[in-house]
Formats: structure tokens, C-alpha cells, sequence
């Protein structure tokens, strides 16, 4: 059996869970498991938000190593959880090293859902957010509207590569903005739950649950560099819009 290409198929898999939001010891379990499903003798993995390192080891075959380099990420936890299980089926249906890569080929290109829907449901969290911390149906709709506007421009924005502060100091100028609108127009009723419940969209959740997890789990280098991402995201948000805000307070005097 290629040593070479069982490493190279189970750094695929850890690379499909990291690019989709899985954990870093996710990824060195995965990447672990289907090197010894493959009768690799030992195998070893280094795992940060931004790159792998791995090594398999087999008496009679030598040591192979190899880099993958991680450069985009998104969240697709359905994917996550279709490689994690394939890893720990391998031995269960006696798969080859071939049918693994086929797998993981579909499963990378496997699309989640439309544009259309995810928009929508975006819309309808960031309005349910809002009345979540005590707005009202008028705050409901206004979150709704700017919910829309900023998950379409996140969608547009990661399309075009657009670096991820960027894309979050404008969706959060975008939000102040459009509340600060709907307010003098009376499309909403109270500009704090208003913009709160469409900021929601923007908060790094996930960034933040594995950090924590990460930390905890002694993978301090990642739980770092997630702690940081999730930090800069945070100042990204209030960037975009506390200038707005500033701005208006100045020169309009209030709402």
C-alpha cells in the first residue's frame, strides 16, 4: 500500500474539517485514525487554524511528511461531521485508500444550502435576535431588512476574496446605517435592539467556541490565534459601526 497517498488522503480529510470550522484536535484525530486505519504504524500531526502537519511512520516503508497549507475557511459543520464519520468507518467497511479519496472528494464538493435560503434565515436570526433582547415586531422587521442587506453583501464579499476585517467593519457601518434610517423613518422602534439583533449575524460564535475548546484541550497555539481572530472580528464590528454612529450623533445631534 502507497504510504505516501494515505498521507496524502488523510490530510485531505483534516483539511475538508478545518476549512469547514472543525476543531484543530478534530483534525489530528482525523488525521491520526485513517493513517492507522491504513496500517500505519505511528502517526503524528501538528494542527494550526492556518496549516497541517503531518507524519506517518511504517517499518518496512519509512517515514513520509507533508505540509498542507489551509487558506480559506468558512463554517459547513455538515461536513465536518461526514468526514469524521468516514474515519471511523474505514475499517468497519473494509474501504480502500481509492474509495476514501472518492468519499472526501464528494464530500468537499458537496454545496450546502442555496444562497436564497441562507440569506433568508439569516434575515429571520438577525430579527429574532432582536426581539430576543427586548425589541418589539417594528425592531423584528428592521433586524429582518438589514439582516438581508448584510448576509447578501458577506455572501458577495467572500466571492470576491475580500478580507474578512473589511467585510465587517462595512457590514457593521451597513447595519448602524440602515438602523439609523429605519429609526427616522419609524420603521423601528428602539436603535439598540435593532442594530444589536443584525450584529448577531456578524459575532464569531464559532471562532470563539474553539477557541475555548482548543485551550482547554492544550492546543494553545490554536486556541490563541482563534482567541485573536475572534478579538480583531469583535473590533472589526465596532469599527465600522461606532463610526457611523459618531458621525451621526455630531452632525444630526441624536435620533
Amino acid at each position: 500500500m502507497d504510504s505516501n497517498k494515505i498521507l496524502h488522503v488523510a490530510t485531505y480529510a483534516g483539511r475538508i474539517i478545518l476549512e469547514n470550522g472543525g476543531e484543530t484536535y478534530r483534525v489530528e484525530e482525523t488525521i491520526n485514525r485513517i493513517c492507522h486505519a491504513f496500517g500505519m504504524e505511528d502517526a503524528d500531526s501538528f494542527v494550526t487554524p492556518t496549516g497541517i502537519m503531518a507524519s506517518a511512520f511504517h517499518t518496512e516503508r519509512g517515514t513520509f511528511s507533508l505540509v498542507r497549507r489551509v487558506r480559506s475557511r468558512t463554517v459547513n459543520l455538515q461536513k465536518v461531521h461526514e468526514v469524521n464519520d468516514l474515519s471511523r468507518n474505514i475499517l468497519l467497511k473494509n474501504m480502500t485508500v481509492l474509495e476514501v479519496l472518492d468519499e472526501l472528494k464528494k464530500i468537499d464538493k458537496s454545496k450546502r444550502y442555496d444562497n436564497k435560503t441562507t440569506i433568508f434565515f439569516s434575515a429571520l436570526g438577525a430579527g429574532a435576535f432582536s426581539m430576543l433582547f427586548g425589541g418589539n415586531i417594528k425592531d423584528f422587521v428592521a433586524a429582518f431588512i438589514i439582516g438581508l442587506v448584510i448576509k447578501y453583501f458577506s455572501i458577495v464579499s467572500s466571492s470576491l476574496s475580500i478580507n474578512d476585517f473589511f467585510t465587517n467593519s462595512i457590514s457593521g457601518a451597513i447595519t448602524a446605517i440602515m438602523a439609523l434610517i429605519f429609526i427616522k423613518l419609524n420603521i423601528a422602534s428602539n436603535l439598540d435592539m435593532t442594530i444589536i439583533g443584525a450584529i448577531m449575524l456578524l459575532v464569531p460564535g464559532l471562532a470563539i467556541t474553539n477557541a475555548i475548546r482548543d485551550t482547554i484541550a492544550g492546543d494553545f497555539v490554536s486556541g490563541l490565534t482563534r482567541a485573536a481572530e475572534a478579538f480583531l472580528v469583535a473590533i472589526a464590528i465596532a469599527v465600522g459601526s461606532g463610526i457611523v454612529l459618531s458621525f451621526w450623533f455630531k452632525f444630526y445631534g441624536g435620533i
